[in-house]
Formats: structure tokens, sequence, C-alpha cells
């Protein structure tokens, strides 16, 4: 039996979290916070296999509350939020790097025709969450806008990998993450230049409607350009482009971007396989695919076809990967050239797209 905590100050919200986890007969709750606070001493008292973390809340936010959780009781946190302003999205963001492991937006009234795809999401989120071991604790309440201190080491012990002496010219890097996501892509992406000389594009698995503030919240702590995807937009240097809401990223190989209708593979779209095989089938050698944190196994089909048209693969280590899913799958599949610690694949990527040999 799963046991949840949910935490929202709306009596409403509350009482429909609440029905749905209960329509569930694997999950219990077995308790409900109408503040941060109450959610933080639920979990130290209740210890929850699961909870569900409002953002907006008296007393104590939920940014908050999930960095105290990590601190004095690591707890798998889904956050559930509203997308009324751009403040709570940046918020909900937020709280990924202190700990949270995905952001699903708050289920509709039960009268909607978009809840019964809400409700089985939210189920499934609470039932694969579940299964992850919690990795990180943090060791105190980090600053909004920082990086907050992990107790586990993310060096790797080494020096970085060799790059392969006369590769082809790299014109494009492809990135993709799912749970965990958002903080992993925020530390990579701040530690390169504003100089990148290359494009970068990412498929993030994220709830709907909160890709615009996923692009704003990287672009505002990067020196890149960060942007959603528009069909048809030349992919340019320095720039990092996001896959939107409902469409698979795709790339010519004039570096032209396409955004396709196509259906999902599997249940994503966009889909991290579809952006790793176009970009494949366009750039062949004079790539490289990047696979982050993140559950399942999405991107790894895609990456078997980058990795035999030449395209050079880096997997996060599962040391610094939130959820050693996606990586891991990647990495079993054998179509990995490099597995790195998280700080160290922004320095690794200027190497390779250099062209540097050791």
């Amino acid at each position: 039996m799963i046991r949840v905590v949910v935490a929202d100050d709306s009596d409403t919200v509350r009482a429909l979290l609440v029905a749905i986890l209960r329509s569930d007969p694997g999950i219990t709750v077995v308790g409900e916070a109408r503040t941060g606070a109450e959610a933080v001493e639920l979990a130290v008292r209740l210890a929850p296999d699961v909870i569900t973390m409002d953002i907006q809340m008296p007393q104590m936010d939920g940014f908050e509350a999930t960095s105290e959780i990590m601190s004095r009781a690591p707890t798998r946190i889904l956050i559930v939020s509203s997308r009324a302003s751009a403040s709570e999205v940046n918020l909900s963001l937020e709280a990924t790097r202190a700990g949270a492991l995905v952001v699903l937006s708050k289920p509709e009234s039960p009268r909607s025709s978009r809840f019964a795809r809400q409700r089985s999401q939210l189920l499934a989120m609470i039932h694969a969450m579940a299964e992850i071991k919690v990795v990180r604790r943090w060791s105190a309440t980090p600053p909004r806008g920082m990086v907050p201190v992990r107790q586990a080491t993310v060096g790797g012990g080494g020096a970085l990998p060799v790059v392969p002496a006369r590769r082809a010219t790299i014109r494009v890097v492809a990135i993709a993450a799912s749970a965990g996501g958002p903080a992993a892509l925020l530390d990579l992406l701040a530690a390169l230049p504003a100089t990148f000389p290359v494009p970068i594009l990412v498929v993030q698995h994220i709830a709907r409607g909160f890709v615009d503030g996923l692009a704003h919240w990287l672009d505002a702590g990067t020196k890149l350009d960060v942007v959603v995807a528009r069909q048809d937009t030349f992919a340019q240097a320095g720039t990092v482009y996001v896959a939107p809401d409902d469409r698979h990223l795709g790339l010519r190989q004039n570096l032209q971007l396409v955004l396709s209708a196509d259906p999902p593979f599997g249940s994503f779209r966009p889909a991290a396989t579809y952006m790793f095989q176009s970009v494949a089938a366009t750039q062949g050698s004079q790539a490289v695919g990047v696979i982050l944190t993140g559950m399942g196994n999405d991107g790894v089909a895609g990456l078997k076809v980058f990795h035999t048209a030449g395209g050079y693969v880096i997997a996060q280590d599962e040391s610094t990967s939130m959820i050693y899913g996606m990586p891991m799958e990647a990495a079993r599949a054998g179509v990995t050239d490099a597995i790195l610690p998280l700080g160290e694949i922004a320095p690794f990527l200027e190497k390779l797209v250099a062209g540097l040999t050791a």
C-alpha cells in the first residue's frame, strides 16, 4: 500500500486530490496538510511514501516545505501546481531544485473532458514514484535561485573521457530529460558559456502548460538564450530550443527546426526518441546526444539509431541522477560513449564540440 500525504491550502482541491487517490485500492491517504509547515510536520511524523505538494500555501510555501522535508525527512515529492501565474510556475520549478521529483498541473473539475486523463496521470505518477529510491538530501534550505548543497559528491573521480581524434565537426547537441530534469538542465546549461558554438535541442517531459515557464526559468538562470522551439526556425549557436507542448521536435539537415504532430512514442509527445532519430537522420556523426535523469526509457530507441549513425552519446551517471531510469536504460542498451556526473557534462561538451583531444 502506498502511503500519501496531500498538502494544499484549498479545501476543495485537497478534497478532490484525496478522492482521486482513495479511488485507487493500492493507495491510502495517511494525512492532509493545509500549510507547508503542516506538510513538514506530517512528513517527519508519518514518513509517507509520497507527498503531493501545493506551491502557494500560507506560513510556508511549497518550495520552502520541500526544502525542509528533503533536509529533515527525505520523501518523494510531487508538485501539484496551478498554471495561473508565471510566479507559481517558476516556484514549482524551483522546488525541483530543492528535491521535488515531478511537477503536475492540478486536476480540473470531474465534469471536465480532461479529468479522466488527469486522474490517470496522477495515479500512474504516484505508483511510479513509490518505486523510486530517494537519493538526494539537502543540507539546508537553499535560497531561491541558488543551487542547494548536495550531501552526496557530484565529482566523478578521474579524468574526463578522451575525445576521439578526427571526429566530424559537431553541429548540434540534443538533450533529453524527464523526472528530475528541470534542475539537471539548469545545472548543465548554466555551466555553458554564451559563446557555445552550436545550437542545443531539448525534450523535457513536463506537464502541459509549463513549457513556456520552463524556458523562461532556464533562460534567466543561464548565459545561453533559451526559447520554446518554433516551426521552421533555423537553429542558432548559443541558443537552446525546448520542445513545445504536444509536438515532437526534429531537425532538418540545414538545422531548420521541425515540429511534428506524429503519434506519440509510447505515451510521449514530445518524445526524446523522435528527436534523437531526427537528429541522427539529418546530422549523423555531427551530433551529440545527452540523456539525463528520468523515469522510463524514452529516448533509448532513438539513441540506438543515433549511435549507429555515428553520433556521440553521453549519459548522466547514477550518483547524480535524481532518477536513474532513462540513462540507465541507455547504458544497458550499449549506446553510450561516456557516462558522466552531471557536473562534468558541460565541460566535456565544450571539449567535444571544440574537437579537442587529450
